[in-house]
């Protein structure tokens, strides 16, 4: 069982949404469409639902053409970030609804209803109303009725961000149980490289409607293609600055260098891009190798147990993200730290030419 896109396209009003894309899913994947917001996601898996047609290209379900198909002969289901359930009916009677609709029979739905309750820890609530839950147990409601159908393709679209953290949390862990016993094709939508992260599986990271790399997760991750999938897959955003390449040595503007050792010492004397992620900036405590860079403090953000430090280097925005709780006087300067295991060198073209070191190494 695969759903595959092939050269898949979406123009509305002469304005490319989605240009053409090729992705392949098979059965029993975790598939995660990681985009800030108007990227393509949503636009992306009403094609694969068959909400909208495509402009050009061809969506192909187990080798079958579908392009044409209506979604309602399509065995799909999907969950919206609003997530809906009929206020009017029981829990009980939301879940089997689909079913219902497909005239089975009512030991059948009886029997999936059950069993699809509790999986989703809702067997206790079944007479309530969706209105007597709380909001985790609503999107589980609505999560229930689209899994009772035993689609071979679950579109979930950003169904957690409407919830509370807590809750967030307990359904970031649940949803991959959930998959592995139904053995779809799973798709999920978020902004978040953490939720992407913890959820696993496959990860293609969007931007201004391209797909711009897919592959395992934690590859998609460690080894971004370019710069701009690096960007995508980091939050904050990675850090970038401009470097050059110069016999033995990656020279960075602040007179700072480190030896060009592995896939560095390979490359050609030059202008490059150097990228690092929030997380990798230090201040005070830092490794005796660590190399060292003025800029002007603008911003700090406490989120209890770490400061986002926004900085100002030489006009290019920087963010940090350190340990701990730190007072910081705003408006002056501040020497931060950075290993350079931690710096990818991106081309002119913002194609990855050299890794971190410590990603080829995880």
């Amino acid at each position: 069982m695969t759903l595959k896109l092939d050269g898949v396209s979406k123009v509305v009003n002469g304005q490319t949404h989605i240009y053409p894309t090729d992705l392949t899913l098979e059965k029993g994947t975790m598939n995660v469409l990681l985009g800030p917001t108007l990227s393509g996601k949503t636009s992306l898996m009403r094609l694969m639902a068959g909400l909208d047609a495509p402009h050009e290209g061809r969506i192909l379900w187990d080798g079958t053409d579908v392009t044409g198909r209506r979604v309602q002969d399509r065995n799909v289901a999907m969950v919206y970030q609003q997530f809906i359930n009929y206020p009017s009916m029981t829990v009980y009677d939301n879940i089997a609804s689909p079913l219902r609709l497909m005239g089975r029979p009512r030991a059948e739905i009886d029997a999936a209803v059950k069993k699809t309750a509790e999986l989703m820890k809702l067997s206790p609530m079944l007479e309530r109303k969706p209105l007597e839950l709380s909001g985790g147990q609503q999107q589980r409601c609505a999560l229930a009725r689209a899994l009772v159908k035993e689609a071979g393709l679950v579109l979930l679209d950003e169904p957690l961000a409407n919830l509370d953290y807590k809750l967030r949390e307990e359904l970031r862990v649940e949803i991959p149980k959930i998959f592995e016993e139904s053995g779809a094709i799973f798709v999920y939508a978020t902004t978040e490289p953490e939720e992407a992260l913890l959820l696993g599986g496959n990860t293609a990271t969007l931007w201004e409607g391209r797909v711009t790399q897919f592959g395992p997760t934690p590859e998609v991750y460690r080894q971004p293609v370019d710069a701009t999938t690096a960007r995508v897959f980091s939050d904050p955003p990675m850090n970038f600055l401009a470097v050059s390449k110069t016999g033995g040595k990656l020279m960075f503007g602040d007179g700072q260098s480190t030896p060009a050792v592995g896939k560095l010492a390979e490359l050609e004397d030059g202008r490059y891009t150097a990228g690092f992620r929030p997380n990798h900036l230090e201040i005070g405590k830092h490794t005796a190798d660590a190399m060292t860079f003025t800029a002007r403090l603008t911003v700090t953000e406490l989120t209890g147990s770490e400061t986002f430090v926004h900085l100002d280097h030489h006009g290019e925005r920087w963010v940090g993200l350190v340990h701990g709780v730190h007072e910081l006087e705003l408006g002056r300067d501040l020497d931060v730290y950075l290993d350079p295991r931690h710096v990818y060198v991106f081309g002119e073209d913002g194609a990855l030419v050299a890794p971190a070191a410590y990603a080829l190494a995880a």
